[in-house]
């Protein structure tokens, strides 16, 4: 799959200087690499027609190939379990995905979200009052780019690459870790258009002509 990325606090270099850190983000990156359009599609539609994008199928997929590599889901970056609580009104105290020092968040939810989303990875990186459960020092950020959210079906409402970066600058003295921001592009074979099926709202894959 193709992505654009931009570093955040000198991310880039970061990674240059530990090599542990390169070959943590090497791995990531390949693993987003090697999403396929096929495997897209194959997954959006076995979904009993009951998605409105393809959202939920990159997120399947890289949960699968990351938790194959050893990544950890859904890893509390607190010990207390007051912060590891799940549930409807409970903030979430989790990061999608960590793997010794890199934190990762997939972010397809709504625009209201950007900055929480960009501040877990901070504070799975820095020295907090409350007793960690995990350290990193690295923080990434996978998201839509606009290509995407308009022909992967995705809701208007949710936030893009181009927002996440927008965000960056005036949260700068509050995300202190270095972060880089993926934004995923859109498939080269085929698009997703909405159309109302059986009264709701589906996504249709429509192939290009190549």
């Amino acid at each position: 799959m193709k992505f654009e990325i931009y570093s955040h606090r000198n991310a880039e270099g970061f990674v240059k200087t530990n090599i542990d850190l390169f070959l943590l983000w090497e791995e990531l990156t390949q693993v987003i690499d090697s999403i396929t359009d096929d495997e897209i599609a194959e997954v959006f539609l076995n979904a009993n027609r009951k998605a409105k994008s393809i959202s939920e199928a990159i997120n399947k997929i890289i949960d699968q190939k990351l938790v194959a590599k050893k990544w950890s889901r859904q890893s509390p970056i607190f010990k207390d379990p007051v912060y590891q609580e799940r549930g409807r009104g409970k903030a979430n105290w989790r990061l999608d995905f960590a793997k010794d020092k890199i934190a990762v968040e997939v972010a397809f939810n709504h625009g209201n979200d950007v900055a929480w989303n960009l501040i877990k990875p901070v504070l799975s990186s820095e020295l907090n009052h409350v007793d960690k459960a995990i350290q990193t020092s690295l923080g990434v950020l996978v998201t839509a780019n606009q290509d995407l959210k308009m022909n992967g079906g995705f809701d208007p409402a949710v936030g893009t690459f181009e927002k996440y970066v927008e965000y960056l600058k005036p949260l700068n003295s509050i995300l202190v870790s270095p972060m880089f921001i993926i934004g995923l592009k859109a498939p080269d074979s085929f698009v997703i258009q909405t159309e109302f099926i059986d009264g709701k709202k589906r996504g249709v894959l429509v192939k290009k002509r190549l």
